[in-house]
């Protein structure tokens, strides 16, 4: 390999370019002297260049490539040749490979110690050598280097060391075997690592017939891994079963426990559900962050106009706020930021929860038992005989909870509760269809907050869109004119969201406070002229509209904005279905 190498020193070569000044230069090599670090890393730090000027430099006077890692696919087996922890120490990839050579990625391709030790490790294989930016290669090693090769590898070990095994007598053996039970805690380790490595919100454990699929919710999506070796199944869910205080003997009936680990420096708490199904057991992990604290309002993707307004809500001494939305929305972050603000000294407040997700200081937290009596109306009626000021109930699923509930924040307390409804005004409407008074809720109620969670576009791969025929005729039926007027963006999919073109998701929220027609509508039982009245109420914007201005700035796709405005429910239609009733 004919090594890259510079004429003269890089400072040098950076003056004599005009890039930076000799003053500049001077300060750069006393700050160096004293950190040890190289002189391109002090000179980005000092803020003299940027680490793209950097790289463009070193490409132009090495004569050599300048990549970006982001628009480039990395194959899977290229990135094996050099393992993790080799590739970070000298900041070098593998990003393309062939039996006589090897494509590598580099920060500091004029670095010839680096150069030659990485050539060593890659050998007889010669080196093709592009630059690239050390931040850019760092984000990159977070991406590629999955645990996916470590789960398959434990995954193998294990099932190697009980081969003869029968899938009950596995978890019998894992249970009694040292070095069993130490494989499936790495592969366990592993698993929980790569999860949190990817932003994993849940993790699937499925055995199949012939096959152990593991799936990893990322951004609302899964994203599934398989596994040949469907015999430790059993191995897992046991582990994961002592784990969680679950009863090992019992596998015809679904189970539910928790624990906490620490993974990656994150403090993860684990919420573990199992269920009988065809070939074994199903298990699904939910994890919630604890090292990451609670988000303030501002801090969910709130508007600010909305936080505005939801703090005024929750500063009333009475009256019940309910947050609704599916599953995974986001309800209880936002529930949670509420009752961060409202935690003071003066203020007694109680939770009823199913599950107790986050602790918190000076707040009595109850969490429901339903096997002992302990559920939620039971708590609630304690509850109210605590001298409580505020109440959050974790969620209404009941008749009995509801009418508790309404009656509390009518006799001077703040009720704080969440709902599964798709909508603001349908929550209203699915009050009353679950055996609540009209005017009772007419008399309780003070806001309804519903939000979902759409996925972001990447920043990093973001196009613009042509909508299409159906994309089209939606928009022109929500506004004529509007699908030639804004510009949509889609993502083409990039390295850095693992080409799938979205990274992260952001929260879409609608209010509708309650006013003096809307409650009197509902104390007249009139459902469907409650609706009509909120729809024209001021302040209140349909989240699927919410949808589509994030739309139109470029942060999210049409495709996310009509899945929304699909599973929204036509409130008008359960109004009918109300009154009928």
């Amino acid at each position: 390999m004919q090594r890259p190498r510079l004429k003269m020193r890089l400072g040098d070569l950076l003056v004599d370019e005009g890039i930076i000044s000799h003053e500049q230069l001077t300060q750069a090599l006393q700050v160096q002297q004293d950190s040890g670090r190289k002189l391109g890393a002090t000179l980005i730090e000092l803020g003299y260049l940027s680490e793209s000027q950097l790289a463009d430099f070193l490409a132009q006077q090495l004569k050599i490539p300048r990549i970006d890692l982001s628009q480039r696919k990395v194959d899977k087996e290229s990135l094996r040749l050099l393992p993790e922890i080799q590739a970070r120490r000298h900041r070098a990839l593998v990003i393309d490979h062939d039996q006589a050579s090897a494509t590598v990625a580099m920060s500091d391709p004029a670095d010839l110690s680096t150069l030659d030790a990485v050539a060593q490790l890659l050998a007889p294989r010669e080196l093709v050598v592009n630059v690239v930016p050390e931040t850019e290669l760092l984000q990159a090693f977070d991406v590629l280097y999955r645990r996916t090769q470590d789960i398959e590898q434990f995954a193998s070990q294990l099932s190697d060391e009980y081969q003869e095994a029968t899938e009950f007598d596995l978890g019998s053996e894992v249970l009694a075997d040292d070095e069993g039970e130490a494989t499936v805690a790495k592969l366990l380790q592993s698993i929980f690592e790569d999860a949190v490595q990817v932003r994993a919100s849940d993790i699937h454990i499925e055995p199949d017939e012939k096959l152990l699929r593991i799936r990893q919710r990322i951004d609302g999506v899964l994203h599934e891994n398989v596994l040949d070796e469907t015999a430790i199944a059993a191995a897992l869910v046991l582990r994961l079963k002592l784990m969680s205080g679950m009863d090992i003997s019992e596998k015809r009936l679904p189970q539910d426990g928790r624990f906490n680990m620490r993974v990656r420096g994150h403090s993860i708490d684990v919420r573990v559900s199992t269920m009988p199904v065809q070939y074994g057991e199903s298990c699904v992990l939910r994890l919630l962050d604890q090292s990451a604290g609670l988000l303030a309002l501002e801090h969910t993707g709130m508007p600010d106009n909305i936080v505005a307004r939801v703090r005024q809500l929750i500063k009333r001494p009475h009256g019940m706020l309910v947050v609704t939305g599916p599953t995974g929305s986001g309800k209880t972050t936002t529930l949670y930021g509420a009752l961060s603000e409202l935690n003071t000294e003066g203020k007694k407040v109680i939770t009823v929860e199913d599950p107790v997700e986050y602790r918190l200081p000076r707040i009595s937290q109850v969490q429901v038992n339903p096997k002992i009596g302990l559920d939620f109306s039971r708590v609630l009626r304690t509850t109210l005989r605590q001298d409580p000021d505020i109440i959050m109930v974790g969620e209404m699923r009941d008749k009995e909870t509801v009418e508790i509930g309404l009656r509390g924040s009518i006799t001077g307390h703040l009720v704080l509760s969440t709902l599964h409804t798709n909508d603001a005004i349908t929550s209203v409407l699915r009050l009353i269809d679950m055996g609540a008074q009209p005017y009772l809720v007419a008399a309780a109620l003070r806001g309804m907050l519903a939000q979902r969670l759409v996925r972001r576009l990447c920043e990093h791969c973001r196009q613009p869109h042509q909508p299409d025929e159906l994309e089209t005729q939606w928009l022109e039926h929500i506004d004529s004119g509007l699908s030639k007027r804004a510009t949509f963006y889609h993502g083409s999919g990039c390295q850095r969201c693992n080409h799938t073109g979205y990274k992260g998701r952001i929260g879409v929220f609608e209010l509708l406070e309650m006013n003096g027609p809307m409650t009197d509508a509902l104390r007249d039982g009139n459902t469907r002229e409650f609706v009509e009245l909120a729809r024209v109420s001021k302040g209140y914007r349909p989240m699927a509209m919410v949808a589509l201005d994030y739309a139109e700035q470029g942060i999210t796709s049409l495709d996310e904005v009509l899945f929304l405005a699909e599973s929204v429910e036509d409130p008008l239609v359960q109004a009918s279905t109300s009154e009928s009733h």
